[in-house]
């Protein structure tokens, strides 16, 4: 029984201790408060000031290595990046910094450096040989990101008869392997293919509008098509007379005359028509290219043909509502849409988009 009342607690004794210190207790624990709220705001502040102030270098145009041992002294790190750049000297040098010289930031930062890599040609390349329409497109493309191209095409560009394929580089100016230092512009002698090359003309005459086309593909003439309606036994969709006729022998790119046959009516859904148009006169024949989309939105090549440049036409049979495309060197230069449009016997109408036009012929 003395055990139990030694740990007996006397809470009426506690409570006139209590109370008789209650102002030194609650005073006590009112400072401790006080200095520990002190103390946070106190860190919070020396956290959010950060470590010591210091101003950026000036390290543009100067070696890395000595770009980031003046920021080791500053207690500043670099955040590299690499980039070509318009000049061959500039190799292992700093061309960009963000923030720049004479920025105040705290001690410990990163500064962005932008070192430059070098131009991204060092010596010219050897062209002869290659297409010079292939040439242009990869020197654009190696040069997008620079503001100054260090290789570009001297305009206009020389052209000569040769028996090498038109459009190829027979010359060139400086020639390869010379040092790039500054921006170049290459002087080029570019073939017109063989002068007075002469071929057959295809016998047309009774041809389906599909085998003209592919008769077009394989031979290097220009057709000039016309359309009128059926005469006689004449089978409408097929060409019933050309100029000069078949098996004539004529320079390469002459114009051959083809009157087509077209219905009054097309079948049900599709149009017959002669797509025209008006191309610039080209230096040497381009490729040129025509692609059919159809009114679900599938796209297809329709016809690829050399052309020197004048007028361009095709006939064609194609469904109501599809739109051809005018590629000429892979790069679109227009669109045509294809609609029906009422016309009187032997007459040819159509519309296109924008300032485009094709020739059709009856519609259902």
């Amino acid at each position: 029984m003395r055990l139990l009342d030694f740990f007996q607690i006397d809470v009426s004794s506690l409570t006139d201790k209590f109370r008789a210190n209650s102002k030194v207790i609650l005073l006590t624990a009112c400072s401790v408060i006080f200095i520990m709220c002190a103390a946070f705001v106190l860190v919070f502040f020396l956290a959010l000031q950060g470590g010591e102030r210091v101003m950026v270098p000036a390290v543009e145009g100067k070696d890395l290595s000595v770009a980031l041992l003046e920021m080791q002294a500053k207690e500043l790190y670099p955040r590299i990046q690499l980039r070509y750049s318009d000049h061959p000297d500039d190799r292992g040098r700093i061309i960009e910094q963000d923030p720049g010289a004479g920025s105040i930031v705290k001690a410990g930062r990163r500064i962005s450096l932008v070192v430059s890599r070098g131009v991204i040609i060092e010596r010219v390349e050897n062209y002869v040989g290659q297409n010079i329409d292939d040439v242009r497109m990869n020197l654009q493309t190696l040069f997008t990101a620079g503001s100054v191209p260090l290789l570009s095409v001297a305009e206009p560009v020389l052209y000569q008869f040769s028996q090498e394929p038109a459009g190829t580089i027979l010359e060139q100016d400086p020639p390869p392997d010379t040092s790039i230092t500054e921006p170049i512009q290459m002087t080029f002698v570019v073939s017109r293919g063989a002068e007075n090359d002469q071929i057959y003309v295809p016998a047309v005459t009774g041809r389906s509008i599909a085998e003209i086309i592919a008769m077009m593909e394989q031979t290097d003439l220009i057709f000039n098509f016309s359309a009128r309606l059926p005469q006689g036994d004449e089978t409408a969709g097929t060409v019933v007379s050309q100029l000069p006729a078949g098996e004539t022998r004529v320079p390469k790119f002459s114009v051959v005359d083809a009157v087509l046959a077209v219905p009054a009516e097309a079948p049900s859904g599709f149009v017959y028509g002669i797509f025209r148009e008006e191309l610039p006169e080209y230096p040497y024949p381009f490729q040129i290219t025509l692609d059919v989309i159809s009114p679900s939105g599938e796209r297809r090549e329709y016809i690829s043909v050399r052309h020197p440049g004048g007028t361009l036409s095709v006939p064609y049979l194609l469904p109501e509502g599809s739109v051809i495309s005018l590629r000429v060197l892979n790069r679109e230069a227009g669109l045509y849409e294809i609609s029906p449009v009422s016309a009187d016997a032997g007459e040819t109408a159509g519309t296109v988009s924008g300032e485009r036009q094709t020739d059709n012929g009856a519609g259902d």
